[in-house]
């Protein structure tokens, strides 16, 4: 409820401050006195668009707070989600302010905020009605609010909002995953194509540096089987050949191996040594018969090793990192696999939820149309009371369509049908939408008449009612009065007024009145105590022809209203 509103700076207003109170508030004053200032200064902490023109002569800047003290647990959460911050106490503070530049600044507990969150939090906080602009009562989407409250549909209304967020989550997902198909498709295509031609080039971990020495010898053949052929005869062949040298050293040094026993051992080791050369010719003739030329071969080799060039000239990668890669292709066809079978799934299951949403919407839409005959019907029963026993109002639920296809389909925000409230004021009028109806009493009667019927359903705390006397007599305003103290036990009301009838039936009174200083006309307001309550309901009245018998009026008119309270 609002239980602070302080304004500086407004055309008249130079400095006021009011504390409210809860259950029935009234404001009373002279035409002009400020009333509607203090109402639009509320609207613009709400969220209104102001300008400079507003500012009061003189000054610099208009400055408008607001306190409000969140009464559930469920209220400060939902502020908190609008404001997507904690709040430290059960309460939050709004002000705005603007400049006479033209410039235009919200808060939120003293933190700058815009001023679309000044209107979000101030939508979950007050309903004002008499102001056109700021009527949630005009709105199709409020007014299914209040039948599916009426009807105590809030279960089956969060099962189909938790329903749609399926399906919207679903599409979401299905949405991100069709938009990259096609490029997903053209990756899986490549991965494919690219898989297959490094398994067909068969590569094998260091082998350019292989082919490339198969390369040289089979280049140098010749010369290689030469030096071969000349090395075994220099070893083995030839006369004076190496083999032959180090028989004859071994033979002598066998000789002289009876004079001194110590060359028995270089004996031994030439004879060693003629072995491994022996070993050696061998080697060097078998060697000499892989080494004949072969063209063929040597082309094909070289065509391999070109090959082997452009395919990393074409990955930009060496032959070992493409047997890497390699691996890496077969976890990158899985992944995008895995996204093509996932839209599948998500299309097949999309579908699905998409139906249950329409099954869900169907029992909802059930439900609707027998409570909005009943709400129609006893909102219906309370316009005789308020002036409007001629006034017809209808609860007209329009279907919406459903599209067939689940993956572009509208999903509708509240169910299969919008909820239009028409009103048909006078006998032989047609019924309009309210959003239609031009007088504000008559709206304003009108929701009186909604919020009596659903005061125990709707969850805003504080309802301020403009203009809901308008051409209304002193019979008309008593029972005005007791059904505005009535939503008073159930909601912080706050109602300008000009009957007495009305006032008198208020817990809280308030007197807002012009005054003078110096040469400047200012507007102040007043907590009425007993007996300046009885003087302003006599002078409401009568005015200024007010006497005794009057405030006996007064007094009497406000003891019977105390029984309301």
């Amino acid at each position: 409820m609002l239980r602070e509103l302080s304004v500086q700076n407004l055309a008249l207003i130079e400095d006021v401050r009011v504390e409210l109170q809860p259950g029935f508030c009234v404001w009373t004053g002279e035409t002009g006195a400020g009333k509607s200032l203090l109402l639009g200064a509320l609207g613009l902490l709400l969220g209104d668009r102001g300008s400079a023109d507003l500012l009061r002569t003189g000054a610099d800047e208009l400055r408008i707070t607001g306190r409000f003290e969140l009464e559930s647990l469920e209220l400060r959460r939902e502020v908190e989600a609008v404001l997507n911050a904690p709040l430290e106490e059960n309460e939050v503070i709004l002000s705005r302010r603007l400049t006479r530049a033209g410039r235009s600044h919200a808060y939120v507990n003293d933190q700058p905020a815009a001023v679309s969150t000044l209107k979000q939090v101030g939508e979950l906080l007050v309903d004002v009605h008499g102001q056109r602009e700021s009527e949630s009562l005009l709105h199709p989407a409020y007014q299914m609010q209040l039948l599916d409250a009426f009807g105590n549909l809030e279960t089956p209304r969060k099962s189909y909002l938790k329903q749609a967020e399926k399906v919207r989550e679903l599409r979401r997902r299905y949405t991100a995953l069709s938009a990259a198909r096609q490029q997903r498709q053209r990756e899986l295509a490549l991965v494919r194509f690219e898989r297959e031609e490094i398994d067909e080039a068969a590569l094998e971990p260091g082998e350019i540096a292989e082919k490339t020495r198969e390369r040289e010898r089979l280049a140098n053949a010749q010369n290689l089987q030469t030096f071969a052929a000349q090395a075994a005869s220099q070893l083995y062949d030839d006369d004076g050949s190496v083999v032959e040298r180090l028989g004859r050293l071994q033979r002598e040094a066998q000789t002289w191996a009876a004079l001194d026993p110590g060359l028995e051992e270089v004996v031994r080791r030439l004879e060693e040594m003629q072995a491994e050369v022996q070993d050696a010719t061998r080697t060097l003739r078998k060697l000499a018969q892989q080494w004949e030329a072969n063209p063929e071969r040597l082309e094909e080799v070289e065509q391999r090793l070109q090959f082997l060039r452009r395919m990393e000239t074409k990955y930009r990668r060496s032959v070992d990192d493409l047997v890497v890669y390699r691996v890496s292709l077969d976890e990158q066809e899985t992944r995008l696999q895995k996204d093509e079978d996932d839209l599948s799934g998500i299309q097949a299951g999309l579908t699905e939820e998409y139906a249950k949403l329409k099954a869900t919407a169907a029992d909802l839409s059930k439900q609707r149309r027998k409570i909005a005959k009943r709400l129609a019907s006893e909102t219906q029963k309370q316009f005789a009371d308020l002036g409007m026993a001629e006034a017809r109002l209808d609860a007209v639920l329009e279907p919406l369509p459903w599209g067939g296809d689940p993956t572009t389909a509208d999903i509708h925000a509240w169910g299969a049908e919008q909820l239009e409230l028409t009103l048909a004021a006078n006998p032989g009028e047609p019924a309009r939408p309210l959003r239609k109806v031009a007088s504000g009493g008559e709206l304003s009667r009108t929701m009186l008449a909604l919020k009596t019927v659903l005061s125990g359903h709707d969850r805003l705390g504080t309802l301020v009612f403009d203009e809901i006397d308008a051409n209304v007599g002193g019979r008309l305003g008593d029972i005005l009065g007791q059904k505005l103290a009535a939503l008073g036990r159930t909601h912080q009301v706050v109602c300008v007024t000009h009957l007495p009838q009305v006032a008198s039936y208020a817990r809280w009174h308030w007197t807002i009145r012009k005054a003078r200083r110096g040469n400047r006309t200012l507007t102040q307001i007043q907590t009425l105590k007993e007996e300046d309550r009885l003087e302003e309901l006599a002078s409401m009245l009568r005015g200024a022809s007010r006497g005794e018998t009057t405030r006996q009026e007064a007094a009497a008119m406000l003891e019977a209203a105390r029984l309301s309270w």
